[in-house]
């Protein structure tokens, strides 16, 4: 045992000091990860009589006459703003919209490398949110969809929550429903593994942030019981006494629903014959302790999630008992990453061009995610794909297009294998697109440099 522990340390070390070694160099030679480049024909400076002025002047009249052909002539079909203030930037808190931008690049580039979605980072110098909501709604003519990033709760709950009534395009927020997708499908796998069915296991759900709040909504509507999960935040366990809950909705109404026994107490209480254990919590180790793992039902799953270190470490939730465990680090087994999800939601919404995107959605996205591995080929220690496999990303954007028709949220009418193939399409030339900018080193080989 002690010869494994050392070895993952090790490891851990290594692999983790890695990336930053090397991020200040790379993006000071690329300055940003991504650009604007064009997408039609250029012979020569004539064609610009045609993109531009005199000839673009019959394009704008064409939408005056009807906006919907915005999505015929321009790219908003295809265009999605990433929103964030700044205010919780991954595991580093409140450092501001400026530091925030290489975070919301990065996003950029997952969209566009694993969706084919052009995204762009627009950080916002306020924290306000009225002044959030109103500049979002206010880009709308622009975007074809809106990915809210690292806003800080309890606010990110209101402004996700009026951005999606008030406005005609598509509003996401990754820390919630992005997060919960990933988590849902990893756990409808990992229960084929424990031979458990959904509506009969317990969850303790380990801190109550945008990502466990959203979780816990997802988990019920695809069948756990409220009464059998219990959330712990700081001050404890969410029960009906918990009267300071109230000012977050969100909150009091899990709080009102969950928890039949009102277990009180923290993490360990609510880990007492749990057969799951969902943590999105303060990075570890020792959040979760080994003993609390025992203390579970036989065959438990826990997924510890936080960055960069997990609430427990996996060899020692294994040690503990614990058949399946899963974090949200690559570097371990069963990564829970949100880039498994986003890319190729948002792939299907705007390929129908919904105007929301629903809870059921969601379900979809979750369930079709989790069926891109068989069951034949599911394992403890491979639940979920990983973003190698490409085709996850057309797979998700058709099940999640048929739902909306489903949802009759988009005028369009077409079938799965279409939206399948386009999409498949849209993303095989996006990653051919780089990979042919690399070999013609229009994009530097950074090993030149550094």
């Amino acid at each position: 045992m002690h010869k494994k522990k050392s070895y993952c340390n090790k490891k851990y070390l290594t692999t983790s000091q890695i990336p930053f070694k090397f991020a200040k160099k790379l993006h000071r030679l690329y300055k940003g990860k991504i650009e604007i480049v064009p997408k039609c024909r250029v012979n020569s400076l004539n064609d610009f009589s045609i993109w531009y002025s005199p000839g673009v002047a019959a394009v704008c009249n064409d939408i005056y006459k009807n906006p919907k052909l915005i999505y015929e002539y321009t790219n908003k079909g295809n265009s999605v703003a990433i929103i964030s203030d700044g205010t919780r930037v991954l595991g580093l808190g409140d450092i501001g919209p400026e530091a925030g931008m290489p975070v919301m690049e990065g996003k950029a580039l997952l969209y566009r490398y694993l969706g084919g979605v052009d995204a762009y980072p627009i950080c916002l110098s306020t924290k306000n949110e009225d002044e959030i909501v109103h500049i979002v709604k206010s880009l709308q003519p622009t975007f074809g969809g809106i990915n809210l990033e690292d806003i800080e709760q309890p606010k990110c709950f209101s402004i996700l929550n009026r951005l999606r009534m008030e406005c005609s395009i598509p509003v996401w927020h990754d820390d919630q429903q992005g997060t919960a997708i990933v988590v849902l499908a990893g756990l409808i796998n990992a229960l084929k593994i424990v031979n458990k069915k959904i509506s009969n296991i317990k969850i303790a759900m380990i801190g109550a942030g945008a990502a466990n709040i959203c979780t816990s909504k997802f988990l019920i509507l695809y069948g756990v019981k409220p009464s059998n999960i219990i959330i712990v935040d700081l001050n404890g366990t969410f029960h009906k006494k918990r009267y300071d809950l109230k000012s977050v909705p969100e909150k009091w109404l899990l709080a009102l629903e969950t928890n039949e026994k009102s277990v009180n107490g923290g993490i360990k209480e609510a880990m007492e014959n749990a057969d799951v254990v969902i943590a999105l919590s303060t990075p570890g180790p020792r959040i979760i302790k080994k003993e609390w793992v025992r203390s579970m039902a036989k065959n438990s799953i826990i997924f510890a999630c936080a960055n960069p270190i997990p609430e427990i470490w996996p060899w020692e939730a294994k040690e503990a008992g614990a058949a399946i465990v899963a974090t949200g680090r690559s570097d371990f087994a069963n990564q829970i990453n949100n880039s498994l999800g986003f890319p190729g939601v948002f792939r299907g919404v705007l390929d129908v061009r919904a105007s929301t995107i629903t809870d059921s959605m969601c379900i979809a996205a979750a369930t079709e995610l989790a069926l891109c591995i068989s069951e034949n080929n599911i394992k403890p220690d491979k639940i979920l794909p990983t973003m190698d496999d490409w085709k996850i990303f057309p797979r998700i954007a058709a099940a999640v297009g048929i739902k909306a028709i489903e949802e009759k949220v988009t005028e369009k009418k077409t079938n799965y294998d279409k939206i399948f193939r386009e999409a498949e399409m849209v993303i095989k030339r996006s990653r051919v697109i780089t990979k042919t900018m690399m070999k013609k080193r229009y994009i530097k080989n950074a090993k030149d440099k550094i």
